[in-house]
């Protein structure tokens, strides 16, 4: 019912699925029937995702957003048709950048993966009311979307800390984490989505998880060595 329920991993989807451009219309900003106002939230989402577009060597006109009434009927028209001309222009999906099938799919699922973090990273600016045409292009930068990606983390759970009480593994939205009783909690780093939910979640007294920006985190322990050490209790005064 609104455009500001179309989220980011909709449209890199649409991609994904092999369509050559995403248009969404919206309510005209301003005139929105709740008091959300999820037009403006669909208009940063897409002002972020044409950046990611851009970083991932896609022609950011193959996303557009316009916004409209019901009786704009003729404004639709025209801007679907207009639309349509740009994509076909600019050639099929990857083809027309020159990127092939594989290497389209692979960054288009590593950005897929990334949107919990993305979408984290980026709360504020994503909020943001951009009620000035003029500071929209700007709100995102390429060298912004560059620093976001350059920044992602990782977390890892130190194998000397972790007591394998289970309460990162059943927080975690993706069942990226490995662990059991007495068993040593592992992540997979190729299912996490960085959401940091981990490291919010593990008891203070432990500290087992760890955010590691801009270096690999350290290997995962080998199988024979993910027993706890357990922590001895400080003896009685």
């Amino acid at each position: 019912m609104c455009s500001g329920r179309v989220d980011l991993a909709h449209v890199i989807r649409a991609f994904q699925n092999g369509m050559d451009g995403v248009y969404i219309g919206g309510c005209r900003l301003n005139e929105c029937n709740y008091i959300t106002h999820g037009n403006y939230d669909a208009l940063a989402m897409v002002l972020l995702a044409r950046r990611i577009l851009e970083h991932i060597g896609l022609h950011p006109e193959r996303l557009r957003i316009e916004f409209m009434s019901s009786a704009d009927g003729i404004l639709f028209a025209e801007g679907v048709n207009d639309f349509v001309r740009t994509v076909k222009a600019l050639g099929p999906l990857g083809r027309g950048e020159g990127i092939g099938p594989e290497e389209l799919a692979a960054r288009l699922a590593e950005i897929q993966k990334l949107v919990p973090w993305i979408k984290l990273a980026k709360r504020e600016k994503l909020a943001a009311r951009l009620t000035d045409p003029a500071g929209r292009e700007g709100h995102f930068t390429a060298e912004e979307v560059a620093a976001l990606f350059r920044e992602v983390p990782a977390y890892y759970i130190d194998p000397r800390k972790c007591q394998a009480c289970g309460i990162c593994a059943g927080r975690c939205p993706v069942d990226a984490i490995d662990g059991g009783k007495q068993r040593v909690h592992v992540v997979d780093q190729e299912r996490c989505i960085k959401c940091g939910t981990c490291l919010a979640v593990c008891p203070e007294r432990f500290q087992a998880v760890t955010r590691f920006v801009g270096v690999p985190p350290p290997p995962p322990p080998a199988e024979d060595e993910r027993t706890p050490v357990r922590r001895k209790k400080a003896a009685a005064s």
